[in-house]
C-alpha cells in the first residue's frame, strides 16, 4: 500500500513539474499586455527589438514568446523565429488547415483583442500541440502570444 501511495505522489509531482515548465494562458495575456504597454511608452522600434532578443525574459519565458503581425500578415517581430520577420504569413495554416494569422487579424479588427486557438509546434517539447493564443490590436498591427495546452 505504501508503494502504491508513493507512486501516486511521485506521479502527481511529475505532473506539477511538467505544468510548471509550460506558461499559462494568463501569463501569455500578461506578456502581450506588457508588450502593448511598451509600444505605447517606448515606441515600436525599441519594443520590437526587445521582443526579438531571446535574452529578454520579459518577452521570453519557457514556451511563451511574443509575435507581431501587420494587417497584411507580415511579421514585424517574432520572439521564437526571427527568420519570419519581414515575411508574409497571411497564408500560414496549422496542421488542421486553419489560417492562423488571418484569424488573428479578423479577431483584432472586429473586437480589438481576443483568443485564437490553433495547433503549433512547441519550441520546448518539439511536438505539435494545441496553443491558446491571445492577440491585441495596436494601431495597424497586432501583438500576440499563446500558451500550449
Amino acid at each position: 500500500m505504501k508503494t502504491l501511495f508513493a507512486a501516486a505522489i511521485s506521479l502527481a509531482l511529475c505532473s506539477v513539474a511538467v505544468a510548471a515548465q509550460k506558461g499559462s494562458k494568463e501569463e501569455a495575456v500578461a506578456m502581450v499586455k506588457k508588450a502593448v504597454a511598451m509600444v505605447k511608452s517606448d515606441g515600436k522600434e525599441k519594443t520590437f527589438a526587445a521582443i526579438s532578443d531571446p535574452a529578454n525574459t520579459t518577452f521570453h519565458d519557457r514556451d511563451l514568446y511574443i509575435y507581431v503581425y501587420d494587417f497584411n500578415g507580415v511579421a514585424l517581430a517574432h520572439g521564437n523565429n526571427p527568420k519570419m520577420v519581414g515575411k508574409s504569413s497571411i497564408g500560414l495554416r496549422d496542421n488542421e488547415g486553419k489560417f492562423i494569422v488571418k484569424e488573428m487579424i479578423k479577431v483584432v479588427k472586429a473586437k480589438g483583442s481576443g483568443s485564437v486557438d490553433f495547433k503549433w509546434p512547441n519550441p520546448v517539447t518539439k511536438t505539435v500541440e494545441l496553443k491558446a493564443g491571445y492577440v491585441e490590436r495596436v494601431d495597424d498591427f497586432l501583438i500576440g502570444s499563446g500558451a500550449y495546452q
